[in-house]
């Protein structure tokens, strides 16, 4: 493997359709990259959407450029219906079924397990991600390990799944745990695997869900592989930071609540997370030199680049949102799902073009607009 300080760790935050944000993101940075085909980022790490490109990204990461290529084409094309059955008869059968059961299913022993039936997800993944390209790239020390988290439904631990150099040891830290596995599609299912959206997937012994659903720590991975520096990228904000608290003209919609509780899932961790990571470093800072010796390897200041959208998410889907299937529209509206009050709901589900491409075009420009700072972050 290369030298320590080589060891930069990418980390890519969830959020449903928001993740093409991140496909916008590598894009420019492999614009920036003197040697395209040179994997910046030995230690991938991923969560729920997130998991995807981190997947992606890693089974190509003996060619980088090439990798981001395939994730932003990936990304580009990507329809609803590559990700779920947004069709009538399928949405109709799916929320049938899930009717159904949840009325009558026990008195036949099964309840109800997805709103949605995520198979052309599973279509997708196979088609997209070569998972024996991830042992290659180890191998051939363009990867040093590559993190899928997913959440355990019965022991409630957040489990990073993660494939690496053979020295790695895993680990548990409270409701924190590290496996040591060959990774594979049900990996990257189960930390896709949205509560009550997508139907949760058994690994081993267990059932899991999203990785955002018990990841409280989303850092907490690549410091275990050793990062001297973390890229973190997010899907937020879905609020606005700078304005003043708007004035609340109606009840909230079921959509609205739901949007409000996902973006608790998938974002506030990552927050926490970061803050925690900059009090640790300012402390380490402030610390003489013989002190942090005297600590050995496992105290240093680990510095991170964090990059998030620059507009609304949630205003920005709801412009977008007449792009969905109308089944999808329509089941939005039950909800109280349409305009930018339901938009935050509605971006996980909009994968659609137009919503996709302004993604992706915000993450390159956001990324661009930064293009020094980020240069100098990852020593290109």
């Amino acid at each position: 493997m290369s030298a320590r300080a080589d060891r930069t760790a990418l980390v890519l935050a969830g959020g449903g359709a928001a993740a093409a944000y991140h496909a916008g993101v590598l894009k420019a940075v492999r614009q920036l990259l003197a040697e395209p085909r040179r994997n910046p980022f030995p230690i991938l790490c991923g969560s729920s959407m997130g998991a995807v490109n981190a997947a992606v990204v890693a089974s190509r990461a003996e060619d980088f450029g090439a990798g981001v290529e395939f994730l932003v084409e990936m990304w580009q094309s990507v329809r609803a219906g590559d990700i779920y059955r947004a069709d009538p008869a399928g949405l109709l059968y799916s929320g049938g079924r899930w009717l159904a059961l949840l009325a009558v299913g026990r008195l036949f022993g099964r309840g109800p397990r997805s709103f949605l039936d995520n198979d052309p997800l599973r279509r997708l993944l196979a088609a997209s991600v070569d998972f024996d390209g991830i042992e290659r790239a180890i191998s051939h020390h363009a990867l040093h390990a590559v993190s899928i988290a997913a959440s355990g439904y019965n022991s409630g631990q957040s489990v990073a799944f993660f494939q690496g150099r053979a020295d790695l040891e895993p680990w548990q830290h409270g409701q924190r745990v590290g496996a040591h596995v060959k990774l594979r599609l049900e990996h990257v299912l189960a930390s896709t695997a949205i509560p009550f959206v997508f139907p949760a997937v058994k690994l081993h012994r267990e059932w899991f869900g999203d990785g955002a659903l018990r990841l409280l720590a989303p850092l907490s991975p690549a410091m275990h592989f050793g990062a001297d520096r973390i890229l973190a990228i997010g899907a937020g904000p879905m609020a606005a930071l700078d304005a003043d608290r708007e004035a609340a003209a109606a009840y909230p919609t079921l959509a609205q609540v739901a949007g409000h509780a996902l973006a608790g899932i998938y974002m506030d961790s990552l927050s926490v997370d970061l803050e925690r990571c900059a009090r640790i470093n300012r402390t380490l800072a402030a610390l003489p030199p013989e002190a942090r010796a005297g600590q050995g390897d496992g105290l240093r200041p680990v510095p991170v680049l964090t990059l998030l959208p620059s507009k609304r998410l949630d205003h920005l889907a709801a412009e977008h949102e007449c792009a969905l299937p109308w089944p999808i529209r329509w089941l939005l509206s039950s909800v109280g799902g349409r305009g930018w009050p339901g938009g935050a709901f509605a971006s996980y589900l909009l994968f659609e073009r137009p919503y996709i491409n302004a993604l992706i075009e915000l993450g390159y420009q956001d990324t661009m607009a930064r293009r020094d700072e980020v240069s100098a972050f990852l020593g290109l």
